[in-house]
């Protein structure tokens, strides 16, 4: 599969861009535990699709970052290790002037006891993201907490970054982040969950909820094995009680209704996937009935 089809897969059955102004339905947000800010439940992901160089791979880019705050999205995720994409990330927010409507989150991560490593990376995702102010911090892949937390706090207390927090997509690194969750104080979690990955559900976000921490969620349309089996059928009717009109939105919407997720940041590169994953954040959500109906397809699609 080309890696254009393979874009368009992560993104379901697409509707027309429509002005924000005749989107239907409530916006959708979740409160930050730790503060009670309000986010949008729908962001951001850059891995892989904002790693870019020329001005030609830029454009669409500039186009969906333009209309991602017009739509109500907020949340944006980024990484020093996603190639250029935390560069392209704060060149085109600059450029569009729309850094005070976003919430910016980055990683850091070290190997070993020595912080100053880390502390480097820091300062060149500032200068990256042509920002003074970072909103969320996350120890990236669980390297370095140990030595890292402490270094968060102090630029949390300095108001450099506003929130603290540490990231997995692996259910192989569940343990370790269940005993961070537990022994250390913490903003948010990011995980991989999605229809077709749930074990997330089981013990780490059950326990964010009680331990009050705010949940950013990867990977929320799976690794493409559900789209791969799903696309070439239609959307489910029952999927109009909840306001999803594409899979995308069906699978989106699936990941919002546990009450522990703040964001879900799905990889977004066209307007005209933004368009459709921000239509998620609006309406109704599925009931207890609609989340066994999709795991129900989901199983069977696998």
């Amino acid at each position: 599969m080309a890696p254009r089809d393979l874009m368009a897969l992560q993104h379901g059955v697409l509707t027309p861009v429509l002005p924000a102004a005749d989107r239907q339905g409530a916006l959708i947000t979740r409160r930050i535990p730790s503060s009670g800010e309000l986010l949008p439940v729908i962001g951001i992901g850059t891995a892989r699709r904002y790693d870019v160089v020329t001005p030609e791979d830029k454009a669409p880019l500039r186009d969906t970052l333009r209309e991602f705050p017009r739509l109500g999205g907020k949340v944006i995720d980024t990484a020093p290790g996603y190639g250029q994409a935390e560069s392209v990330t704060g060149e085109l927010v600059s450029e569009l002037g729309i850094r005070e409507q976003l919430f910016l989150a980055t990683k850091v991560s070290v190997r070993g006891t020595d912080a100053a490593p880390g502390v480097a990376q820091m300062e060149e995702s500032f200068r990256r993201l042509k920002t003074d102010r970072i909103d969320l911090m996350q120890v990236w892949n669980l390297q370095g907490p140990a030595t890292l937390l402490p270094v968060l706090r102090e630029m949390k207390a300095a108001k450099r970054i506003r929130y603290v927090g540490v990231t997995t997509s692996s259910d192989q690194q569940y343990p370790q982040l269940e005993q961070l969750m537990q022994s250390e104080t913490l903003d948010f979690i990011q995980i991989d969950y999605a229809a077709d990955n749930r074990n997330a559900a089981e013990r780490i976000l059950p326990l964010a909820r009680e331990k009050g921490i705010g949940v950013l969620v990867n990977l929320p349309f799976g690794r493409t094995r559900v789209f791969q089996n799903v696309l070439q059928t239609p959307v489910p009717e029952w999927a109009k009680e909840f306001d999803a009109a594409t899979w995308a939105q069906l699978f989106l919407k699936y990941i919002v209704a546990n009450p522990a997720v703040t964001c879900v940041i799905p990889g977004t590169a066209q307007v005209k996937y933004v368009n459709d994953n921000t239509q998620g954040m609006r309406g109704a959500l599925p009931s207890p009935e609609h989340l066994k109906r999709i795991e129900a397809l989901v199983n069977r699609a696998m």
